[in-house]
């Protein structure tokens, strides 16, 4: 199991990050590190993982909202909290955020190692298939290989193209956050990235020209609304 299991690490300790993944790899698993909430976001939304292990204490997003962010695109998805506080408010947040488990520092890698298999070999069957395709009116989009599908004709988008629409589509007939699209595809919510989401919105719009039936809302103030009617 641990061979293919990609797992999001992020830790702002740099020694402790790096003993955490130096373990990890070692016991089989493929980690990603990351040092502050931000860059765990735009890295969960760049690639596909198995589990999360997050620090509770981040820089620039702490771990709860960046938790909070990743139950918005992945329900499914285990996450693991590692914190140094032993606070029962904590570890009760933790879990009303949908946490699968809770460790405490200081730890044993080979307890980590036995919880984070127990928890994979539990979630294992039932979490989010992120190949599969998506149905938009007369649209079929594939977010794999970034292809938007038509009875008229396919068009391959761009990948920041792909990244919204995938967003749009795991949220279809909900409100998506603005904030949280600039930092899943950017990492930053900058006014200048917001000025580019509002031109790949204008192109995606272009494309489901073709399906009246299909449309992204603004939501004023929010966000978008990706609507079948």
């Amino acid at each position: 199991m641990n061979q293919n299991t990609s797992i999001l690490l992020v830790e702002d300790d740099m020694n402790l990050g790096f003993v955490i993944q130096d373990n990890l790899k070692m016991n089989g698993f493929q980690v990603h590190l990351c040092q502050d909430g931000k860059a765990g976001l735009k890295a969960f939304g760049d690639n596909s993982f198995d589990l999360c292990l997050l620090d509770v204490m981040l820089p620039k997003k702490d771990g709860f909202s960046l938790a909070h962010d990743i139950r918005k695109i992945n329900p499914e998805v285990p996450i693991i909290f590692l914190t140094a506080k032993a606070m029962l408010d904590d570890k009760i947040k933790g879990f009303n955020l949908g946490a699968d488990d809770y460790i405490t520092k200081p730890f044993n890698p080979e307890e980590l190692v036995l919880r984070i298999e127990a928890i994979l070999r539990r979630s294992l069957g039932s979490a989010k298939n992120n190949s599969s395709e998506y149905s938009l009116g007369r649209f079929t989009y594939d977010p794999t290989n970034y292809i938007l599908k038509h009875p008229e004709g396919d068009k391959k988008l761009t990948k920041k193209e792909a990244e919204i629409l995938k967003l749009l589509c795991d949220h279809k007939g909900k409100v998506l956050e603005r904030d949280l699209v600039l930092n899943m595809v950017w990492g930053d919510d900058s006014y200048f990235n917001g000025r580019s989401l509002d031109v790949f919105i204008t192109k995606l719009r272009k494309y489901l020209k073709m399906d009246s039936s299909v449309k992204i809302t603004n939501i004023h103030g929010v966000g978008f609304k990706l609507e079948c009617a």
